[in-house]
């Protein structure tokens, strides 16, 4: 295993960690301006779009010059713009995406949207979770308050929450049914980002899913026009 804080510190960009100056960026032309890099946590709002054949304009930025000012206090990237607002957080734009556009998503008030958004919540907290963590104890927090020491229990936390979630999907299935949902985006983007940070690789059985995935139109479409590429062809070769 290479080590885990050298391949964080290189690859933190995949988290959607973005600082910089503003340039100003109007949004205008497209209904949808994603700003921010397609390696980062903007991946999964293009992916969004691209399930819903949404029509968008996707300005890509890398640190520490980030061509918008629209970014959040945190400076986490990526960000939409829709009408001049600037909307913040990509699960959140994602799901609003769903709901507007009547796709990726099971309908509110129901017990199928339930328990996909409870999906939501459990890839955002015992996946992304971890994830996070060793990027803060990487290179985001203060030398001083980084403790390196978190790095196995991080591992040993997300490979056993990925495990729990492999149980969930059932064969010729996705994660919340026989619909492909918010949740699922969520979950393979972190199997990819995990999957630069030298994370545990995903189980045996999420093997169907991958390949399933990598099927989707949506997805194909996205890797042809070049975004989320790191390195050559990254995304074929972790879902492989």
């Amino acid at each position: 295993r290479c080590d885990l804080r050298n391949t964080l510190r290189e690859r933190l960009w995949l988290s959607g960690f973005c600082c910089g100056s503003p340039f100003g960026l109007s949004g205008k032309g497209h209904v949808y301006t994603v700003v921010g890099v397609s390696e980062s946590r903007a991946f999964r709002v293009l992916w969004a779009l691209e399930e819903l054949d949404i029509p968008y304009e996707h300005r890509p930025s890398r640190p520490p010059t980030l061509d918008s000012r629209a970014r959040d206090r945190a400076n986490k990237a990526p960000v939409m713009i829709e009408d001049g607002e600037t909307l913040t957080d990509p699960i959140a734009i994602v799901q609003y995406l769903a709901d507007k556009h009547g796709g990726l998503t099971h309908p509110a008030g129901t017990l199928a949207r339930l328990r996909q958004d409870s999906l939501t919540h459990l890839i955002l907290e015992e996946l992304e979770g971890p994830l996070w963590d060793a990027a803060r104890h990487s290179v985001i927090l203060p030398q001083i308050l980084r403790s390196p020491s978190v790095f196995e229990s991080l591992l040993w936390e997300y490979s056993r929450a990925l495990q729990r979630i492999s149980e969930k999907i059932s064969p010729k299935a996705w994660l919340a049914g026989d619909r492909f949902t918010v949740p699922d985006i969520m979950l393979v983007h972190c199997i990819l980002w995990a999957s630069l940070a030298d994370f545990p690789k995903p189980p045996a059985s999420l093997a169907a899913y991958l390949l399933r995935v990598k099927g989707r139109d949506a997805f194909r479409r996205l890797i042809a026009k070049g975004s989320a590429q790191v390195g050559d062809c990254l995304l074929y070769t972790s879902l492989s």
